[in-house]
């Protein structure tokens, strides 16, 4: 069985989204072009706008207040202000009064702002002009296309660092801080002072990907300094920022406007929720940008400092968190007049996804742009909403991936599997009644017999002659055992299974020492069934929600969605990927350096080293040549090819040369797994998903374990954990294996488990009994802690096979 994606669920299948991807520059998610300021926040229709529109250039002109600071969340989610905004209540109301006088600037004018309730948003750039603009040049002729406007002059500044911080000193000696309020007011008034501040010489274009022009040093310094500052200094930052949004854009955007948004974003007083109608709104423009200036922005992000680019995700991480679940909902304006925040924030949380990628180690780790918010709402929902509509105008957080957490794609996709085995059960249950059969319980299970003497071949007949059952719920029986499978008898076959299979004499997969995992044996065969077979393990594993204790490479797991959604035409390749280098140190560490260091070699490759395109392997004592290239073995390795060489060196051993086999294995995973929910899927998730984490903390087991017929502070009880965190990490995955039916942990943790331990009204000569469908340990109450050492010891060391009580 397999799936076929429509083109807009395969779009958004790309991970991380390309800059640009999926960024409509709309307001609401219904909406298939961008609406009109008014039409977002009023409701207008298109006639009132016509007749309105000389009141709406005055509106224009009006500076919107900003919350107050009692508005600021609680529990501590605030994370960069240092100073609340107070007294915003303070703030003035037009732009027309810019250039009122000074005063004393450390006391600020009292002034009162309206209710927030009652606040107008700001509007937005006048997206409908200038994407009428934008379509009119572009259907025009090309002869009869004007060239793009040059940038605007900037204005010379010639502060520097240093004399922005004497300036900032001598304000906090002396309490005149007028040079620093001059300078914010001045720098950060409109785009164009911004570049004239922050750029690094104002004669040059720097409009290229390689370097934004941006002084980042002085960036930095002047942001560190600005919450250390009087309020009405912070205040006239807000305020220039509000001018250079209200601006009228008539074309496309230039570098400098570009270099003005990287600028604003990193503005840390965007930390503050008061300030959160103005960040939306700088969000917004961003989003709404063309797909050519993500394009520069993103480039120009790989380029910020790791700590400040952590900094700019957790705010917007924030900014998504506090707008769905507000600690107080009347700090920001109604949901129905700003549903686009979300959305906006989330496109340009994908621009720095898409930064953060392009960098080999990534910047901040692909789990820092999780939002765990996002695991309190309804998943489903947005997962259907994607699965309907795709990548259209109606936004989902599916679409942007990256930011659901493992655990929340984990409840995604053990949902959706749920729905399919509903949907197989009931379709069998139909079938059997319109043949008036008599309906039997077994046909809603897939259900496995196999011997313990013949695991292997067992399970490959009964899988091959089930595949149709796949997708129905799993049920394992042992021929001449008792046991009743609750999920026990299922985990033990996995582990059976697995431990069988990659066994090295068994010869489907090599184990590499060096790097402690397996890959496939290139070994030509005449059947590939069993590597299908380990595929649909894989897939039965998923799709039950067991953990497998498999040593894949990651490597393995990328090819795994080489592509996700298996392809209609039979012909295409799959389990095909780009692979590096670094891919190979992963596996065969040793060749990999081998290979590195004739990359650096600084001699005479082909006289030194006397290689050709041409690749040797021994498969059953005999040695085999294959060429990398047509006629390889006549063309020999040099300074000049080398890099080449190397690349069709790493491709043929992890993709052309177990072709064959890793095809067999890919579709034998889908043909359980195949779902539109492994779209959203980077490759160490699925790693994680499969084989769970093998890090154990048994003090976290302390901590949620429950107890039956016990208390935690019982005797034996502190005798079992007492024992338990002094055993070594062997004896460790025993226990969890003889409690739960597998050594690894979930990907939730260890809560997630639900580990009980219950007292077993037994004489205290019997050893511990395990319950591992309901991970269940029953213990007798040992008098000492010697003797419950000793028993358990016994008792995880030789636990295989069920029965019945």
């Amino acid at each position: 069985m397999s799936l076929q994606s429509p083109p807009a669920a395969t779009a958004a299948a790309d991970l991380p989204p390309g800059p640009g991807a999926g960024l409509p520059p709309g307001a609401e998610p219904n909406q298939g072009s961008a609406a009109s300021p008014a039409a977002e926040e009023g409701g207008e229709d298109e006639e009132e706008e016509e007749e309105e529109e000389g009141e709406k250039e005055k509106e224009r002109e009006k500076l919107p207040p900003i919350p107050s600071a009692s508005s600021a969340a609680a529990g501590g989610l605030e994370r960069g202000a240092k100073n609340q905004f107070s007294t915003f209540s303070n703030f003035i109301t037009t732009i027309n009064q810019k250039k009122e006088g000074i005063g004393n600037r450390n006391s600020p004018t009292q002034l009162v702002i309206p209710n927030i309730k009652n606040v107008r948003d700001l509007p937005p750039i006048c997206l409908d002009v200038r994407q009428k603009q934008r379509i009119s040049i572009d259907t025009l002729p090309q002869e009869l296309k004007a060239p793009i406007p040059p940038e605007p002059s900037l204005p010379i500044r010639t502060k520097t660092v240093k004399d922005f911080q004497d300036d900032v000193e001598k304000a906090k000696s002396s309490g005149d801080w007028k040079a620093v309020h001059d300078f914010y007011s001045t720098s950060f008034d409109s785009f164009l002072e911004i570049n004239a501040a922050f750029k690094k010489d104002t004669n040059s274009p720097f409009n290229t990907i390689e370097d934004s022009g941006i002084n980042a040093k002085f960036v930095n310094v002047v942001y560190d300094a600005l919450l250390n500052t009087p309020q009405d200094v912070q205040k006239s930052v807000l305020k220039g920022i509000i001018n250079g949004l209200l601006q009228e854009w008539k074309g496309p955007r230039t570098k400098d406007d570009l270099r003005a948004y990287c600028i604003l974003l990193q503005n840390p007083q965007f930390s503050n929720t008061s300030t959160y109608v103005i960040y939306a709104h700088l969000l917004r423009q961003i989003a709404a940008l063309t797909e050519a200036d993500h394009h520069f922005l993103v480039h120009w992000s790989k380029k910020i400092s790791q700590r400040r680019f952590k900094q700019l995700v957790d705010r917007l991480l924030q900014f998504i968190s506090l707008r769905l679940f507000p600690a107080k909902p009347e700090e920001f304006p109604p949901m129905v007049k700003c549903t686009w925040w979300i959305p906006s924030a989330t496109k340009v949380l994908a621009l720095f996804n898409a930064a953060n990628c392009l960098i080999s180690p990534p910047i901040i780790s692909y789990t820092d742009f999780y939002n765990s918010t996002l695991d309190h709402i309804d998943l489903m929902e947005e997962y259907h909403n994607w699965q309907c509509y795709g990548n259209s105008h109606r936004f989902s957080f599916c679409q942007y991936p990256f930011i659901i957490s493992i655990a929340a794609k984990k409840v995604i996709i053990q949902r959706d599997s749920e729905q399919q085995m509903i949907s197989i059960a009931r379709q069998s249950l139909v079938d059997k009644v319109s043949r008036r059969q008599k309906p039997d319980m077994n046909m809603l299970f897939l259900n496995v017999k196999v011997r313990r003497t013949h695991l292997v071949s067992d399970s490959l007949d009964e899988l091959a002659r089930k595949r149709a059952d796949l997708k129905k719920k799993l049920k394992v029986t042992f021929v001449g055992e008792a046991g009743l499978d609750m999920g026990g008898l299922t985990k033990e076959w996995f582990l059976l299974l697995i431990r069988q299979i990659f066994h090295p004499d068994y010869g489907m997969f090599t184990y590499h020492k060096d790097s402690h995992c397996h890959w496939f044996s290139s070994f030509k065969c005449d059947n590939y069934s069993e590597f299908r077979l380990v595929g649909a393990l894989m897939g039965l594993a998923v799709y039950n929600s067991i953990t497998l204790d498999i040593r894949f490479p990651p490597c393995c797991y990328k090819k795994l969605l080489s592509p996700p959604i298996v392809p209609c035409d039979h012909n295409t390749l799959v389990g095909i990927c780009d692979v590096t280098l670094d891919d190979l140190f992963q596996i065969m560490p040793e060749l990999a350096h081998g290979l590195s260091e004739l990359l650096s070699y600084e001699g005479n490759v082909e006289e030194d080293f006397y290689s050709t395109f041409q690749v040797f392997q021994e498969e059953f004592g005999v040695i085999k040549s294959y060429n990398l290239k047509p006629n390889g073995d006549k063309i020999p390795v040099t300074n000049q090819n080398r890099k080449e060489y190397i690349q069709l060196y790493v491709d043929f051993l992890l993709n052309k040369s177990i072709y064959k086999q890793f095809a067999a294995f890919y579709y034998g995973f889908h043909s359980v797994c195949a779902s539109y929910a492994l779209l959203l899927l980077r490759p160490e998730e699925v790693e994680i998903l499969v084989c769970g984490s093998p890090e154990l903390d048994m003090s976290a087991l302390q901590r949620s374990t429950q107890y039956e017929g016990y208390q935690k502070t019982d005797l034996t009880i502190r005798y079992f954990w007492d024992v338990v965190l002094g055993f070594s990490l062997d004896l460790q995955k025993k226990l969890l294996h003889f409690a739960t039916g597998s050594d690894r942990v979930p990907v939730g943790g260890m809560a997630d488990l639900n580990f009980k331990i219950s007292k077993s009204e037994t004489s205290t000569n019997w050893l511990p009994v395990a319950h591992t469908c309901f991970n269940q340990l029953c213990l007798p109450p040992y008098k000492n802690r010697k003797e419950l050492k000793q028993k358990l010891i016994i008792g995880i060391s030789n636990a295989e096979g069920f029965g019945l009580e």
